[in-house]
């Protein structure tokens, strides 16, 4: 028996916040409401809030740590960026010392 592809069209995933997700995940620190409750109130499936409220918990030591981001890594990689400019730099020196010999 074969079956017949709906003519609805697929529901798509609700992207949220991370404002939304940490306001989830606090509210189920707190403990003041059941999990249920919290589902109930954000329609968030129980497992995301128990993962967020996990992900606030370990990461929470991170938001205190070295000032403002002084552990972060710079958003590009500038290793590469550097040997790049050391090469253009002695191309450039080469063809200038060949241009004032022609």
């Amino acid at each position: 028996m074969l079956k017949k592809k709906s003519s609805v069209a697929k529901k798509q995933r609700r992207k949220l916040s991370a404002e939304f997700k940490a306001k989830v995940a606090l509210a189920a620190l707190r403990e003041d409401k059941t999990l249920a409750q919290l589902c109930a109130e954000f329609q968030v499936h129980s497992t995301q809030i128990t993962e967020w409220k996990r992900l606030l918990v370990e990461r929470a030591a991170s938001a205190f740590a070295g000032g403002a981001g002084a552990d972060r890594q710079p958003a590009v990689d500038v290793v590469p960026l550097h040997a790049k400019i050391g090469e253009l730099t002695l191309e450039n020196d080469f063809l200038e010392r060949a241009l004032t010999r022609a």
